[in-house]
């Protein structure tokens, strides 16, 4: 079973340069392990407009659509609302959410900012955070998480066990410090051409030390294929006269 998946960050801070996302990897390679491979990221700022859209036209294009970022008690935390707006549903107090974080923070230090992260959109169901305790939610195919690395890995761990899972994505890397893209450009066009429905990458690297050479990739969710491939990518290497290794050049 195929399925899809889309990544909107959104934050100002992301786009300004002040912030560096360092969820994408994450992200990428546990969706990949779920079978919901990662085919599109966007990076939008905090405009309503923007990401009402974004959310509106991503949702409909993949089978789940993950958010971060914009989900906290200050007022350019503008997600959650645009995401009830996405949905054309309220942003309204969730009682059990509201219960959680007044006995978290205490009824005399939960002010008014801080009960803005105990409105979900109606309906919406709220996602665990084990680390902060302000959750995100899920609402349709819709996976609204915090920025912060550390938070939303813990938000991530437990929605997983509740997405409908496809098939794995397999990959598999042959390097070589001998050859460079441009003596192997045409032939592994013609793998690729054998393979369609397969992700092949060709990824050069120049290491401090003075190590150089390219990586080649294959990635896909038909494991026949995934093996097949990379048994022409190796042939490739050895027909121009490299050195094939196994796997990503150690560091």
């Amino acid at each position: 079973m195929r399925r899809t998946a889309a990544l909107i960050l959104i934050g100002n801070e992301i786009l300004s340069g002040r912030t560096r996302d360092d969820n994408i990897q994450f992200l990428a390679t546990r969706l990949g392990e779920l079978g919901i491979p990662l085919r599109e990221i966007r990076v939008i700022p905090d405009i309503r407009t923007t990401i009402v859209e974004t959310v509106t036209e991503l949702r409909a294009r993949f089978d789940e659509v993950f958010t971060t970022g914009g989900i906290g008690p200050t007022h350019d935390d503008i997600t959650s609302p645009c995401i009830a707006e996405a949905f054309g549903v309220p942003w309204e107090i969730h009682p059990p959410t509201f219960a959680l974080l007044e006995a978290h923070f205490g009824a005399e230090n939960f002010n008014t900012a801080r009960q803005r992260m105990a409105k979900l959109p109606r309906g919406a169901t709220p996602i665990p955070n084990a680390v902060s305790i302000a959750p995100g939610f899920s609402i349709g195919n819709v996976h609204v998480m915090a920025g912060v690395p550390r938070i939303m890995r813990a938000m991530f761990e437990a929605l997983a066990p509740t997405l409908k899972q496809g098939a794995p994505v397999f990959s598999r890397t042959w390097h070589t410090t001998s050859l460079f893209e441009g003596a192997l450009a045409d032939g592994l066009e013609a793998i690729q051409n054998r393979f369609p429905d397969l992700d092949l990458g060709s990824y050069p690297f120049h290491r401090d030390d003075g190590r150089k050479g390219v990586a080649l990739v294959a990635k896909g969710q038909d494991r026949d294929a995934v093996e097949k491939a990379a048994q022409a990518i190796y042939e490739l290497l050895k027909e121009k006269g490299g050195a094939p290794v196994e796997g990503e050049l150690p560091p």
